[in-house]
């Protein structure tokens, strides 16, 4: 079997397991965020934390809970690693300093999970399981948490009325924060991570609480490596696109990723809670078919991608590349270029940023297609919530597009998009692209960081650009060849992924409690079929023209000046 050819059979089985498991996971989400029914241990949960589940929140309280249980959370990881020299169960391991603490910490709340350092280097077994581990669980939850107060904004059945003046109003209620983030955790997340993490270790991932061993080399010396509970963190690192590597080569180490088998299982983890969200989204705004116009837009982006970087990684440009049948330099001869292939665009069109091949030893094309996965927002199908919810900020955008172009009345899911809507789609628009090319313009004109950079030319600033794309979208992958365990990288790149993540959340949450205070509006001749695959067809436009171009100058001057040359 040729590699082409098995690189196909791969993505088959892929797109088939992820079709099996669409209808029955979006569905089992949609009664778990719908239900008014609450498990003992979630009761146990709310009564030692002092919280009321059943008190309906609007946007500005929903927004609240989430700043400040991340704000919580950032605290308490950097005071863990800072800590880490005097804590049990961490041998040989000193306290983080500073700098790269604030970094890790903000890293891992806002799930991005960037690593400036080597895991199996600095992180003893309490700060990776009682740290890592644990916000891989609640960054992700929190990302689902306001995907669903986003989705509850449109559905019809979740529109709260109170009076004024005995008259019905809408109150903009969106459910509540506390209740979603632990339903999230305990009903979805625990058991599927559970189960994945099983299979792992019956595959050969590692998962044990052992020291440092000494084994000695085939070519002489030794090497060290210590153990871990890997295995577990592997599960929730990929499900709940997280990403962040028990050890420093990520899913391309064997004790991380062992088989072809337990590479593709884990591309499945990474998709399947994004795609399967889109049948959430269209269960509990009563129309499945739009589910499937959301799922059609990912699917789309996300085989277009494959495609192309299967593409560029199989062209055989140049002597080396036709000796080696592909370009295999940074790629795991145990997964080839196809399973790599698939694995780093599903990495990058999600906010995962696990990798099992190195991005910076790619083709130039083939860098510059994960660069621009992440630039278009990361929502095909994106993060487990950050996803859903960018595409249908994109839809919204798409139908006010729509609305100009035709004369049509701009309406999505039967609320209207005005002025206001518009403002905080644009917005969201906005932020990230701001982030990525503000802070890469600083790091190229001032002196210091360009000291970083490994590489001079276009590939030395595609290393730049991809860092700084990596953090504002909550990625976390790496280009590699730019040491970022410096003050000026470990500071701006801890602050994009702040501002990343939470800035975008404020103006989803905001335009989430717009819809929900607004009243139904029928359907009449003026409204635009958004179920149909045309809208299909203009939301894939509207993600690749509006957020792709954007970036085009930027990628002019990196990968596409390098994969051109």
């Amino acid at each position: 079997m040729g590699p082409v050819t098995a690189g196909v059979l791969q993505l088959l089985a892929l797109v088939g397991a992820l079709a099996l498991v669409h209808i029955p996971l979006g569905s089992y989400m949609a009664r778990v965020y719908s239900s008014k029914r609450h498990l003992r241990v979630e009761k146990w949960i709310y009564r030692g934390t002092g919280v009321d589940p059943d008190t309906e929140m609007t946007w500005t309280a929903y927004l609240r809970g989430v700043l400040a249980f991340s704000a919580a959370g950032v605290l308490f990881l950097y005071l863990l690693q800072r800590l880490q020299g005097v804590l049990p169960g961490s041998p040989h391991f000193a306290s983080v300093d500073p700098a790269q603490s604030f970094n890790t910490a903000v890293s891992f709340v806002t799930n991005t999970n960037w690593q400036s350092y080597y895991g199996e280097q600095t992180m003893g077994h309490v700060v990776q399981t009682a740290g890592l581990a644990v916000q891989n669980f609640v960054s992700a939850a929190v990302g689902m948490a306001v995907a669903i107060a986003l989705v509850r904004g449109f559905a019809f059945s979740h529109a709260r009325f109170g009076s004024r003046g005995g008259t019905p109003v809408p109150t903009g209620e969106l459910g509540n924060f506390w209740s979603d983030l632990v339903r999230g955790t305990v009903r979805i997340l625990l058991p599927l991570a559970a189960v994945a993490a099983v299979v792992l270790v019956a595959r050969g991932a590692l998962q044990n609480f052992s020291g440092i061993h000494e084994v000695g080399q085939f070519t002489g010396g030794s090497q060290q490596f210590n153990g871990g509970a890997v295995a577990s963190q592997e599960a929730i690192k990929e499900l709940g696109t997280n990403g962040g590597g028990y050890f420093n080569a990520n899913s391309a180490h064997p004790f991380e990723n062992p088989t072809p088998f337990t590479n593709l299982l884990e591309i499945f983890l990474i998709l399947v809670i994004p795609f399967s969200l889109t049948r959430t989204f269209g269960v509990m705004v009563g129309s499945v078919r739009q589910g499937y116009t959301i799922l059609a837009t990912m699917a789309t982006i996300w085989l277009g991608f494959v495609a192309l970087m299967m593409w560029t990684e199989f062209a055989h440009h140049g002597p080396a590349l036709q000796a080696a049948g592909a370009a295999m330099e940074g790629k795991e001869v145990r997964f080839g270029v196809g399973g790599s292939s698939i694995f780093a665009v599903s990495t990058t069109l999600t906010s995962t940023g696990a990798v099992d091949s190195f991005h910076s030893s790619f083709t130039g094309l083939g860098g510059g297609i994960t660069l621009l996965g992440m630039m278009l927002g990361e929502i095909a199908p994106g993060g487990v919530g950050s996803g859903l919810y960018g595409m249908l900020v994109m839809a919204v955008i798409a139908v006010f597009i729509a609305g100009l172009m035709v004369g049509r009345t701009p309406e999505y899911l039967g609320k209207k998009i005005g002025a206001r809507e518009m403002k905080l789609a644009a917005a969201y628009l906005l932020v990230t692209p701001a982030l990525v090319l503000v802070f890469t313009a600083a790091s190229m004109a001032l002196p210091t960081p360009g000291h970083s950079m490994l590489n001079p030319g276009a590939h030395g600033f595609s290393e730049v650009l991809y860092a700084f794309t990596s953090a504002s979208n909550n990625n976390g992958s790496a280009f590699a060849g730019l040491n970022a365990n410096t003050d000026w990288y470990n500071t701006t790149t801890g602050l994009a992924m702040l501002l990343g993540r939470f800035l975008p959340m404020v103006f989803v949450l905001a335009l989430a409690g717009s819809l929900a205070a607004q009243r139904p509006v029928p359907v009449s001749a003026g409204t635009l079929r958004t179920e149909k695959p045309l809208f299909t067809g203009l939301l894939v436009g509207a993600v690749l023209i509006i957020t792709g171009l954007t970036y085009f100058p930027a990628l002019a001057l990196g990968p596409l000046a390098e994969g051109l040359a």
